[in-house]
């Protein structure tokens, strides 16, 4: 049994760590913060987890918090990097499920993210948390950037193809899709039902944060450059994110639903589906599995991966999960084997 702490445990991804590690058989949950909310109940603003949970909001409590083995930070952008040097000396195992470590370069995260980043001494020790790609450092990590939520569907529905060098790096384009939840539990306009209800749009087509994110990705598994176009959407559902990629293909003749199939033979989390299929967002809803489908239209010279995930799981917390299970040396699968919800 391993203490851990969550800072900012009430927003999306933090309620959604909170559901996942009350039901895991090895986590003593320890501390919970969050200013706004000190002194409540956990189960007094999530009533789901009524029963499940006896644990209220504290102030974040840095002594506290070097208690613990792992601490999550469940944060905005920009508030991991001021607490983590500190938990680092302390020995605790970070994982951040923002964007604070993600990107290796301190000029591009400020480009993109508009302020100086505190501690970029830390960037380059910082694993990316995509066990599909880095199970092994992460295993031996200390501090651990976990995915955002369009990176994770579009690299792994990426992935095989750029490894196997049987597409044009040049010209790949990710028409992505997300849910509403994707934007955070803040009051905006652009989230309120009246205005994303019966209502579909694309947003950031200049530039979007994730963009560099996928393409430091992309660009690792390819040894070099790639010309990416991502386009995200906002579309009218809960959870729930949907990748559509589209790549031209070096080799036609290419065996491409074998070529996924032995990709991720060995990944519990990355379903492939049998080749024709179409994934659905609900098939994920509430899991922490990506479903991927292959296709060739007309067998012609380009490649249609479909991909969906849930983001509040496999785009965020249940992926977070899943790295802690690896660092810790647990079962990668544990407390993450939940069947997803439908209807």
């Amino acid at each position: 049994m391993i203490r851990v702490g969550i800072v900012g445990g009430t927003g999306y991804t933090g309620v959604e760590l909170l559901r996942l590690l009350a039901g895991h058989p090895e986590v003593a949950l320890t501390i919970i913060t969050s200013r706004s909310e000190a002194g409540r109940d956990v189960a007094d603003l999530f009533p789901n987890l009524r029963g499940h949970l006896d644990i209220r909001f504290t102030q974040p409590d840095l002594d506290r918090l070097c208690e613990c083995e792992t601490v999550f930070f469940a944060t905005p952008n920009g508030t991991a990097m001021t607490m983590v040097p500190q938990l680092i000396d302390a020995g605790v195992q970070v994982i951040d499920l923002a964007a604070d470590f993600r990107l290796k370069d301190p000029e591009v995260w400020e480009q993109w993210y508009g302020t100086a980043h505190a501690c970029p001494d830390y960037l380059e020790q910082a694993v990316y948390g995509l066990p599909e790609i880095n199970r092994d450092a992460i295993r031996a990590a200390q501090l651990v950037a976990n995915p955002g939520c369009y990176p994770t569907a579009v690299q792994l529905g990426f992935l095989p193809l750029i490894e196997a060098q049987v597409v044009d790096i040049d010209g790949l384009i990710a028409d992505a899709k997300s849910a509403v939840s994707g934007a955070g539990r803040k009051a905006a306009t652009a989230t309120l039902l009246c205005e994303a209800g019966e209502n579909f749009t694309a947003y950031a087509v200049p530039g979007h944060r994730h963009l560099p994110e996928i393409r430091q990705g992309l660009e690792s598994a390819a040894g070099g450059p790639v010309g990416l176009t991502f386009v995200p959407h906002l579309t009218p559902m809960i959870r729930g994110i949907h990748a559509t990629l589209y790549a031209g293909l070096r080799d036609p003749g290419r065996d491409l639903q074998a070529l996924y199939e032995a990709r991720y033979n060995n990944e519990y989390f990355v379903d492939i589906l049998p080749a024709g299929s179409h994934p659905e967002t609900r098939s994920v809803r509430g899991s922490n599995h990506c479903r991927i489908a292959i296709h060739q239209p007309q067998q012609g010279g380009v490649a249609v991966v479909l991909a969906v995930i849930d983001n509040l799981v496999k785009g965020a917390a249940g992926q977070a999960v899943q790295n802690m299970n690896i660092m810790q040396g647990f079962d990668e699968q544990l407390g993450l084997t939940g069947i997803a919800l439908i209807p």
